[in-house]
């Protein structure tokens, strides 16, 4: 079964395209990674300092996953964090899942 990585991230208000900007200009290097099936960048709710955003990896497995996590490309894609001060309003919040169930539509 496949394996969800999921980050929450709070967003300053206002900075919500530069953020988004952010993301889809970077390059992530997952493509080239064994095991990736899917990426998402998740818009949420507006808060009254914040605005939430999720990314939603989708993995063959778990142990895909944490081979990404300790690669090169992880490290390089990873390596402008500097560049966003201000921009998140505290850390990440790390959720990882097994899918113990799949329904497509087919």
């Amino acid at each position: 079964m496949t394996y969800i990585a999921m980050n929450r991230f709070r967003i300053a208000r206002g900075r919500e395209e530069e953020f988004e900007t952010l993301w889809r200009d970077r390059d992530s290097h997952l493509r080239e990674m064994p095991g990736f099936v899917a990426f998402h960048l998740l818009r949420g709710a507006d808060g009254d300092e914040h605005t939430l955003f999720a990314s939603h990896t989708v993995w063959a497995s778990r142990r895909h996953f944490e081979a990404w996590t300790q690669s090169e490309a992880f490290r390089r894609a990873h390596g402008g964090a500097a560049r966003s001060a201000g921009l998140y309003l505290g850390p990440p919040q790390f959720e990882g899942f097994e899918a113990v169930q799949e329904l497509t539509a087919e």
